[in-house]
């Protein structure tokens, strides 16, 4: 794509609405955070090759706000990660979901994964841990964000990412990853995964995984664990062994609610525990 071309995409590009057209039909008891005292919506975060959408959430009054960025799955910045954000500013945060695959696809507008996977594929490691750089840089300019106070977290595909961008930016204070994959083959546009980072990392990272997710295999995450020893980050994973795949999604049939709601008090504990409230 010529540089005008993207440039120009960019400029128009929005997020989505509702919930991704690939997880319907959405579970009648999902989870539905208001945005009453909040600033919350879409906001566009400049970057090399111009802008892209983002789902900003924040206290309506205050300033120096401790910062989360949320990190999509496979499925973009859909409802369901926007929801989240709502979650983080209801509790004093600064919470900004960017659009991570835009130049690639709208895969909201999706309706099987199998369509989303090859323009997931085509999205380059590099290309999301500047995107975040820039959106990181957005959120202390112009949005009353603490840099001092930096997390992550992020699900499924985000869950890789966290540990990847924890690596790429050791200002980040701490970071929650939920069932991002840790293993796979080297490829130009993905050229590492969390555990060729794991023994030089040094940002605590705390990864929530379940023990029937098909997809994670156990081996993969005892690898992982094997390999942080070595390093500095003081890092944890912890397994539920009854949970599958995308647990905290609440939205979809997948949903365990005992170990999301455990889940996330750990992530709330593992911020603040690390300087980030």
């Amino acid at each position: 794509m010529e540089e005008i071309t993207r440039r120009k995409f960019l400029a128009t590009a929005t997020l989505a609405t509702g919930f991704a057209l690939a997880v319907q039909p959405i579970s009648a008891g999902v989870i539905t955070t208001d945005s009453k005292g909040l600033v919350a919506g879409s906001v566009k975060i400049p970057v090399k090759d111009g802008e892209i959408p983002a789902y900003r959430a924040v206290p309506a009054t205050g300033e120096n706000f401790p910062i989360v960025l949320v990190i999509q799955e496979i499925f973009g910045v859909h409802e369901h990660i926007q929801d989240i954000t709502r979650r983080f500013a209801k509790l004093g945060y600064l919470a900004i979901a960017p659009e991570l695959f835009i130049r690639q696809g709208d895969v909201s507008k999706l309706s099987s994964i199998d369509e989303i996977r090859p323009i997931v594929a085509k999205v380059p490691d590099a290309q999301v841990l500047s995107d975040l750089d820039a959106t990181l840089d957005w959120a202390v300019k112009s949005a009353k964000g603490n840099a001092n106070k930096l997390a992550i977290t992020g699900f499924c595909w985000g869950g890789r990412i966290v540990w990847l961008y924890a690596a790429h930016n050791p200002q980040v204070k701490a970071g929650v990853a939920w069932y991002g994959r840790l293993v796979g083959d080297a490829t130009k546009l993905q050229p590492k995964y969390p555990v060729d980072i794991a023994s030089k990392l040094t940002v605590p990272i705390l990864g929530l995984y379940g023990g029937q997710d098909t997809s994670i295999p156990l081996d993969t995450v005892e690898q992982m664990r094997d390999r942080l020893k070595s390093s500095s980050s003081k890092s944890e994973i912890i397994v539920y062994p009854n949970a599958p795949h995308a647990f905290f999604a609440d939205y979809r049939s997948s949903y365990r609610e005992k170990e999301a709601k455990d889940g996330w008090q750990r992530l709330l504990a593992w911020f603040k525990s690390h300087g980030v409230q």
